[in-house]
């Protein structure tokens, strides 16, 4: 296994532990998480955590396509783990954050039926010999998606101490790409997934 793949698998292998980091019962075992203030805005250190290992793993998304690109190391393996990895940590944070309650169930299950039926309309038009690459409205719905992941982190400072919701207008404007997205893939596809033979 060459490098970026390697760097693919660590980023699936902190999936599992920033999801131990959120939901970890630390009262039930005397732990205290302190909170930072920042005007009326307290912030866990618990959700810095996170942000750290979150940043660490979408830094090797960067990382693994680069040296893979630049070195020619791209492989069939990377190809295909590599929008898993993606889609498992994006995806597993907003399950996390509409489990406690901080985003809106309609926004995460949105997102998640695109991933989902986008993954079934690439499965039927490489059955059928053909490619589609990601689209440029894909890589806006990770862009707005990562972005309001930090923000929601960070409890949308510095906006929050202006009223100002950009971790929601964010995580909302995901959720509307995402279907836009869906809909020009299936489009895209049509011709392909209503074939009758």
């Amino acid at each position: 296994m060459n490098l970026p793949n390697r760097l693919t698998m660590l980023r699936i292998l902190m999936i599992p532990l920033i999801v131990l980091v959120m939901i970890f019962p630390y009262a039930q075992f005397n732990i205290a998480i302190g909170h930072i203030t920042f005007g009326f805005v307290s912030l866990p250190i618990l959700n810095l955590i996170v942000l750290v290992l979150f940043a660490i793993a979408s830094f090797t998304d960067y990382l693994d396509g680069y040296i893979a690109r630049k070195y020619h190391l791209v492989t069939s393996f990377g190809k295909f783990i590599d929008p898993i990895a993606d889609k498992l940590l994006i995806n597993t944070m907003l399950i996390l954050f509409a489990w406690k309650g901080i985003v809106p169930v309609v926004a995460v299950l949105l997102m998640l039926w695109r991933d989902t039926a986008v993954d079934g309309i690439r499965m039927i038009t490489a059955g059928k010999g053909k490619v589609m690459a990601a689209g440029y409205l894909g890589k806006v719905k990770t862009v707005a998606q990562m972005s309001a992941i930090v923000l929601l982190l960070l409890k949308n400072l510095p906006f929050e101490l202006y009223g100002l919701p950009v971790a929601d207008i964010l995580l909302w404007f995901a959720a509307f790409i995402s279907v836009i997205s869906g809909i020009s893939y299936f489009l895209q596809a049509k011709d392909t997934i209503m074939e009758s033979k």
